[in-house]
């Protein structure tokens, strides 16, 4: 039953140690605005201990999809409060994930007067989805001046802020999937040669720095943070010295008593295997709340929570479809099937349709 005992994540009680792992939906306005169809949404499936909401921009410049929501303004802010007090109402636990695009964008998708910043003016490879234009080449980005840098901060400061002031229990900031904070990290995204690059310890700065002074504004236990080391999601790579770069992240963020450290393995969708090593070094290195995520099932869940690999267990796609899934867990039933053509679509048809046998389980 391990999985489904209560856990203390500092000063919350989880009812379980099941997290619904952040999924973009697209379901927001065109404006980036949270709406009632997103707080049934998150609202049906907070039988999860703790949910952590889909990528969320904290500033204009970090918009990189459309349709998804933001919270750098004031109609954002107090739209997402019918979606806390729902997932409230029901004893759960909700998290938003702080979310800057940085490269992985397009001026389609973003708000007038913006710009796609990243590390390095390094572009990526393929096409990006906008409403307005169908699938169109990704732009090459401009290189962040230090001004960049630290107004970039100030905005996942505020917007830390705005989530408070919103209800939600703390934030999550995602330094995964190849998105700005991962491209701080990695080399392949990062090659400044000012005090944000080159070595391991520069190319780590801006994710530390953003998590000092998003800590320092609401709370360490307030804030956790997202990486994906061996992650493949937006032209990322490994890179020599991986290991001892997420070690050394991890021994900093040690230092600021942050609320957990979410390590995603993306090899179930493609990606190559994240190492037991790497894991084990992360968790020693930060000595605080893992959680895991990436392709498990409750059987798996509690091995590793058995284990000691981890403390609480994400899970993605099996939310899509069953809104009810730690309730399916616990029992034994049988899991629906997603319908992936539905994934980013507007609408409640593949969102908020599929079928319970309890709700808000």
């Amino acid at each position: 039953m391990l999985l489904y005992d209560t856990y203390n994540l500092g000063p919350l009680s989880l009812k379980n140690r099941v997290v619904m792992a952040p999924m973009t939906r697209n379901r927001a306005t065109a404006d980036h605005i949270p709406n009632k169809l997103m707080a049934e949404y998150y609202g049906q499936r907070s039988g999860a201990g703790l949910i952590i909401t889909e990528g969320t921009s904290p500033s204009a410049n970090g918009v990189g999809y459309p349709r998804i929501p933001g919270i750098y303004n004031k109609a954002q802010t107090e739209a997402w409060k019918q979606i806390t007090e729902t997932v409230h109402t029901y004893k759960a636990k909700i998290f938003v994930q702080l979310m800057h695009t940085g490269r992985v964008s397009h001026p389609d998708n973003m708000p007038v007067g913006t710009k796609v910043l990243a590390p390095s003016s390094i572009g990526m490879t393929g096409e990006i989805y906008s409403d307005k234009n169908g699938l169109q080449p990704y732009p090459t980005p401009q290189a962040m001046t230090l001004t960049d840098i630290k107004q970039t901060q100030e905005e996942f400061v505020q917007a830390a802020k705005n989530a408070i002031e919103a209800g939600f229990d703390g934030v999550e900031l995602h330094a995964a999937n190849g998105y700005l904070l991962d491209q701080f990290i990695n080399p392949c995204t990062n090659q400044r040669a000012d005090e944000y690059g080159k070595s391991l310890e520069n190319r780590s700065r801006f994710v530390i720095e953003t998590a000092q002074k998003v800590a320092a504004a609401i709370g360490a236990c307030k804030t956790g943070i997202r990486v994906s080391p061996y992650g493949a999601f937006n032209d990322m790579v490994a890179f020599d010295g991986l290991e001892d770069a997420y070690e050394y992240l991890a021994k900093e963020l040690k230092k600021l008593q942050l609320a957990y450290i979410h390590i995603v393995d993306q090899s179930d969708m493609g990606a190559p295997e994240v190492p037991t090593s790497v894991k084990d070094k992360i968790k020693i290195a930060f000595g605080g709340t893992i959680i895991a995520s990436g392709g498990f099932d409750a059987q798996s869940a509690n091995k590793a929570l058995v284990s000691g690999m981890s403390d609480l267990i994400a899970f993605g796609r099996p939310f899509v479809s069953n809104p009810d899934l730690v309730y399916r867990m616990k029992n034994n039933i049988a899991l629906q099937t997603a319908d992936f053509n539905t994934l980013y679509t507007p609408g409640e048809k593949g969102y908020t349709d599929y079928p319970y046998i309890i709700k808000n389980g």
